[in-house]
């Protein structure tokens, strides 16, 4: 007030007139700023260090995977300095998916970035966003990242967040367009990745635009400035103890899994990955599943149906065949009191070999 009064002779003005005044002014002044060629934005060409940072992504890829047509999401972690990128394709962009994305990356890669990683605030990572940059993580991401000891960068929200990790998003396009076309057509998805690790040594060769070397050559240079993996490994699975039920399945993020019938009634231990569900009793291995993620679905392998391959019973005892194993009795305990007849798909166990593959049954919804 004392400055407007001895340049502009305001002697007469309150605060709070002052105060009023700027507070309608300002959105005229800016509705005029963006109007015609006045409101011009600027761009800043990014440098950065060797081993410093890195940015990632998940891009949507439809696939066929063992015939069906599915969509799958391609993890993409990109180094900013040389452009060396490592892509890996997952069912799901659950967290356990996306630690796995990070681990693989880092192993790949031979060590950490030392300043930070560029994100979208994905859920996996943040479970709340507040002001500005300030975000509030899930506890696991958190672990995950003090296990590595790598910093990470949460982009604005909105359109403007994506220029900020924009060597990523091009990326993620480029890479759909340039190596996933036509649709591809794999038996499972380890087929898949395993086609992807041999395109990402191939990518080494491919030099970016103002660049007078290769990534690969780029990326030689910048992989001693990257920080060194931790002696011991990360488990980015979660472990849960469903029941098994009397379907002889147990239920795991709405989706349903056989087991071994003679688990019925009890806990067991699962081992939640990105791509695939382990089930163990005490530290057997009892059964391997890929993971599902549509809602209701469901994978059956008939040799853990009740009266199957060689079943034994909760105590441990063979089941011997009854007088009546071909009649009402018999059909009752094959089919578990009809409960089985939903969706799974009955094959014949005489003659088959139990070394032989475990036939299974793959549906939708219940």
């Amino acid at each position: 007030m004392k400055r407007l009064a001895e340049e502009h002779d305001f002697d007469q003005a309150s605060y709070s007139s002052v105060r009023n005044y700027g507070r309608e002014r300002r959105p005229e002044i800016a509705a005029e700023a963006k109007e015609g060629s006045r409101h011009l934005e600027g761009m800043v060409p990014q440098a950065h260090l060797p081993g410093g940072e890195a940015e990632v992504d998940f891009v949507d890829v439809w696939m066929r995977v063992a015939g069906e047509a599915v969509k799958r999401h391609l993890f993409t972690l990109r180094l900013s300095c040389s452009g060396k990128a490592v892509h890996r394709m997952f069912a799901s962009q659950a967290q356990e998916s996306f630690l796995e994305g990070h681990a693989e990356a880092f192993r790949v890669l031979g060590g950490v970035p030392t300043r930070h990683i560029r994100y979208d605030n994905l859920k996996s990572a943040v479970r709340r966003v507040c002001t500005g940059r300030s975000r509030v993580e899930s506890e696991r991401w958190t672990l995950f990242r003090s296990h590595y000891g790598f910093d990470a960068f949460y982009c604005m929200p909105g359109e403007d967040g994506a220029h900020e990790k924009g060597g990523v998003e091009q990326e993620g396009g480029r890479f759909r367009r340039a190596r996933l076309v036509p649709v591809p057509d794999v038996a499972s998805l380890e087929e898949l990745n395993a086609r992807l690790t041999t395109i990402d040594e191939a990518e080494d060769e491919r030099m970016l635009r103002g660049k007078l070397t290769t990534v690969g050559f780029n990326f030689r240079i910048e992989q001693d400035e990257l920080a060194p993996l931790p002696a011991e490994d990360f488990e980015c699975g979660i472990t849960l103890t469903p029941k098994v039920e009397r379907t002889s399945r147990i239920t795991v993020r709405q989706c349903y899994y056989s087991v071994p019938a003679r688990f019925i009634g009890q806990r067991v231990r699962v081992l939640l990955r990105g791509d695939e569900l382990l089930v163990f009793n005490k530290r057997e291995l009892v059964a391997r599943h890929p993971r599902l993620t549509r809602r209701g679905a469901y994978r059956d392998v008939l040799f853990h149906q009740p009266g199957r391959g060689g079943h034994r019973g909760p105590r441990g005892r063979g089941r011997r065949p009854g007088p009546r194993a071909g009649g009402r009795q018999g059909r009752s305990s094959a089919l578990g009191r009809g409960e089985r007849r939903t969706g799974a798909v009955a094959a014949p166990t005489t003659g088959r070999s139990a070394r032989g593959p475990a036939p299974t049954a793959v549906g939708g919804p219940l």
